[in-house]
Parts: C-alpha cells; sequence; structure tokens
C-alpha cells in the first residue's frame, strides 16, 4: 500500500506532495519576496537577519543553505564566508533556484547552486560548519528524514538553524486565522494571480509541527541543546541545535 501525507489540509500520496509543492513554488517564484513582505509587513526580513546573526558564520566556514529559495540567506553567509569559506546555495524548487541564483550573480556574488532534495543530500558526513532552511522545512514530507540528513553533513561542533512558521498563542489563533484565510488567499490573487497556492501556504503553516514538537524531532534527530526563539509572538520560531 502507497503511505500518504497532507498537502495543506488535504490528504495526498506522498510521491504526489513534490509535485503539487513544486507547482506552488513554480507559480509563485517570480513574485515571491514582493509576497513575503506584503504577508509579513516585511518582518520576515527581521526574521532572517535574526537567524544570520545566531548563525555566526566566520571567514572559512562551509555552510549550507537548504530551500535557500530567493538567495537571502545565502548572500549573507557569502559576506560572511570570505574568500576562504564555501557557501551552498540549495533548493529542490529549480524556479526558486533560478531567481535565488540570478539575484546573487546580479549583486557580483558566485557561490555554488544546486538542485537538491533536503531528504537526500548530496554532501559527505560531517563536512559544514552552519546549514540553515528557512521556511522550507514545512514543505518537506518526510521532515524527520531530513533533520536527520542535515545533521549527518553537520561537522562535530557545527549548527543547524530553522527558521519556520510556528504557532502563536490561543488568544491570537483567530485574528490569525482570519488573517491566514482570507487576507492572504485575496492578495495572492492581487499580487501573484495565484490565490490557490498562498491558501496552501497558510494551511501548510497549521500542519507544521509547533515549537516543542519541532524541537522534540531535532533532539531525535541527534542535536543536542536545542533551542527555539519566538519571534513575533510565535508567528514564527528559529530553533537552533549543535551537533555534539
Amino acid at each position: 500500500m502507497s503511505n500518504t501525507t497532507h498537502f495543506g489540509y488535504t490528504t495526498v500520496e506522498e510521491d504526489q506532495k513534490v509535485h503539487k509543492v513544486a507547482e506552488v513554488f513554480h507559480s509563485v517564484a517570480a513574485k515571491y519576496d514582493i509576497m513575503n513582505d506584503v504577508m509579513s509587513a516585511g518582518l520576515h526580513r527581521i526574521w532572517k537577519m535574526f537567524t544570520i546573526a545566531q548563525a555566526g558564520v566566520r571567514p572559512g566556514f562551509k555552510v549550507l543553505d537548504i530551500a535557500g529559495g530567493t538567495g537571502d540567506l545565502t548572500k549573507e553567509f557569502v559576506k560572511q564566508a570570505g574568500k576562504t569559506g564555501e557557501v551552498w546555495h540549495t533548493d529542490i524548487n529549480e524556479s526558486m533556484l533560478r531567481v535565488g541564483r540570478d539575484r546573487l550573480l546580479n549583486k557580483g556574488l558566485i557561490t555554488p547552486t544546486l538542485l537538491c532534495d533536503a531528504e537526500k543530500l548530496p554532501f559527505p558526513d560531517n563536512y559544514f560548519d552552519r546549514v540553515t532552511v528557512a521556511f522550507g522545512l514545512r514543505n518537506m514530507t518526510h521532515k524527520d528524514q531530513a533533520l536527520a540528513e542535515m545533521q549527518r553533513v553537520l561537522k562535530p561542533g557545527g549548527k543547524l538553524l530553522v527558521l519556520e512558521f510556528s504557532k502563536v498563542p490561543e488568544i491570537l489563533q483567530k485574528p490569525y486565522d482570519l488573517y491566514s484565510f482570507n487576507f492572504l488567499p485575496w492578495m495572492g490573487q492581487k499580487i501573484a494571480g495565484d490565490a490557490d497556492s498562498y491558501r496552501y501556504l497558510a494551511e501548510s503553516i497549521r500542519m507544521h509541527p509547533d515549537q516543542e514538537t519541532l524541537k522534540g524531532m531535532m533532539e531525535t534527530a541527534g542535536l543536542e541543546k536545542v533551542q527555539y526563539f519566538n519571534l513575533t509572538a510565535g508567528v514564527a520560531a528559529l530553533h537552533t541545535g549543535i551537533k555534539l
């Protein structure tokens, strides 16, 4: 029997989810950053800046940016790691990867760009000083497998950073739902010509593990000293863990 998983609130075959997620991001790639600014009132840039600061990348570091998309994190890591460093910009979605690669090149930043699946990373064990994934984990079919792969490619002493939408307090849930399921699809239609993709994004956030559950998943994957930082009342959260 085939296995099923969720695509937003819909139950689908596991192999179908990969294709459906790909369709979403092929559709929104060109307007992704504009929509992020609208959806978060620009807060996603602050969340990413906080993640970059927590990463503490230094010259010579090897860094893997998973689901790197339009390259916001990669761009800063390339500058911080310098000429002696090695920063990989990766994504499973070719449209997102092309947008990010072009933006990096337009800024004069040349770094390896690779189309790859986070659940099957094509890198050796104990290779990277830092691994990051921003707003990508919730779209992965086997999150536990992806986290195990991230842990595998980290060097001992290396750090994993997972920035993702998360769970808000109960008192904020109703207004947050109203915003997510009414305003977001409407803005998606107006700006990107695609309401359905943004409806999926809202649903995928609700289906993503909450802060404590994700913390436990990272610990199960073999990471130590796992902690999380709630950002904007838990609209997003940054989880970090160390490979010892």
